[in-house]
């Protein structure tokens, strides 16, 4: 609601705050996924027509010498590289052929060295997976530089004290206690822990830890316990709900602090921070598939925009920080294998390969028709849980009741 509130009482700093941030943000990510596409067509030897940064009439934009036209649109939703010969990638009398005025002529043998559809598999491949992995490049560069320069937030693994009846302390786990690995996984920072329990929800963990024998030493021999966290529904400033496995651990107070890195180390660093937050969205997507985690958790615009102008007021640092994370999320739902997404493009490449030829038009067709329903279908959802949980429906039925 206090989004809501904020939009009402100073629209214009409302927009400055959180509406600017967002297309900032979603802007940068978009201009970074859409460059991995053109920057390999253009090794392949693909001429790339458009580049656009958002959909929708132009903003303003130039031409290179190359012939793309580069510009801003004024839907900052997205954008997209429009190459040569790619017009309608179902139509397989269209991939070879060019639009001239309201007629088509076939392509000149120049034309078919520098459109799309007429590259190995290989090649199309390489030029669609380009976008959605240079996100993941992307967020590990971000992230590199921040942790070498700035330094990575960083709080011991050891138990600074636990709530009582909580289920770490029923599983036996005690105050000093130094945590070394969840589920065979190494935890080298309490964030570790809690990004580990938070997704777990309420399956249960198998905890090795060490236990402390002196001040400031720990005995060689681990333990091995086992902990059941219990799921936590959590609502944030604006509403929006997100459940959490939670076993009542607490870090050592006074103890935060930002380690610092060598390049290097900042470097393996920000791998193992992109693959934990790769691992955590991907299980969390399965456990909403599954049902063991509530779909009112899936967002859209709104809720991204209200965390990008949540974290712009905490400092740059935040803002990358979530631009990493965005960065990565990008990079998941691109990959994941559904027509009119990159990963379905993908799918349909790998067909193609084991069949030794295009899949049916009508195939395609059918497919991503398929495709873009389900992918509305998450947009509407996804902002109906928005607009729910910012309780718009409920301030609206208020001022006409």
């Amino acid at each position: 609601m206090e989004l809501l509130y904020r939009f009402l009482a100073a629209p214009a700093d409302f927009l400055t705050t959180y509406a600017l941030p967002f297309v900032v943000v979603l802007s940068v990510l978009v201009f970074v996924h859409e460059w991995g596409h053109y920057i390999i067509a253009r090794l392949c030897g693909v001429k790339i027509e458009t580049f656009s940064i958002g959909f929708g009439k132009e903003i303003f934009g130039w031409t290179d010498r190359a012939g793309t036209r580069w510009k801003v649109s004024w839907v900052p939703l997205g954008g997209y590289v429009q190459m040569f010969g790619d017009s309608d990638p179902v139509s397989a009398r269209h991939r070879s052929e060019v639009k001239e005025g309201e007629k088509r002529r076939p392509f000149t043998e120049a034309e078919k060295k520098v459109a799309f559809y007429t590259q190995s598999v290989a090649k199309r491949a390489a030029i669609v997976f380009a976008g959605p992995a240079i996100n993941f490049i992307f967020a590990i560069v971000i992230l590199t530089l921040m942790f070498a320069i700035h330094g990575q937030p960083y709080t011991p693994p050891i138990a600074g004290a636990l709530i009582v009846g909580s289920p770490a302390e029923k599983a036996g786990i005690r105050p000093d206690d130094k945590i070394l690995e969840m589920d065979g996984q190494p935890m080298t920072r309490f964030e570790d822990i809690a990004m580990h329990t938070s997704v777990s929800l309420d399956k249960e963990i198998e905890v090795k830890l060490v236990r402390m024998v002196k001040k400031g030493v720990w005995s060689r021999r681990p333990i091995i316990l086992h902990v059941k966290p219990t799921i936590v529904t959590e609502v944030d400033r604006f509403g929006f709900k997100s459940q959490r496995g939670r076993i009542g651990l607490k870090a050592v107070k006074g103890q935060f602090g930002l380690k610092r890195h060598t390049p290097v180390s900042a470097f393996i660093a920000a791998n193992k921070e992109v693959w934990e937050i790769s691992a955590s969205t991907l299980k969390a997507i399965g456990q909403i598939i599954s049902g063991t985690r509530s779909s009112d958790e899936l967002g859209g615009i709104l809720r991204i925009g209200a965390y990008a102008g949540d974290f712009a007021k905490q400092g740059i640092v935040a803002l990358i920080m979530f631009t990493a994370l965005l960065s990565v999320n990008l990079g998941l739902i691109n990959f994941l294998p559904i027509p009119m997404l990159d990963g379905g493009h993908l799918a349909f490449f790998a067909m193609e390969t084991v069949k030794g030829k295009p899949m049916s038009e009508r195939f395609q067709e059918y497919a991503l028709r398929v495709g873009l329903a389900f992918l509305l279908g998450i947009m509407l959802f996804a902002t109906w849980n928005d607009l729910v949980q910012l309780k718009v429906f409920a301030y609206v039925k208020h001022l006409m009741s």
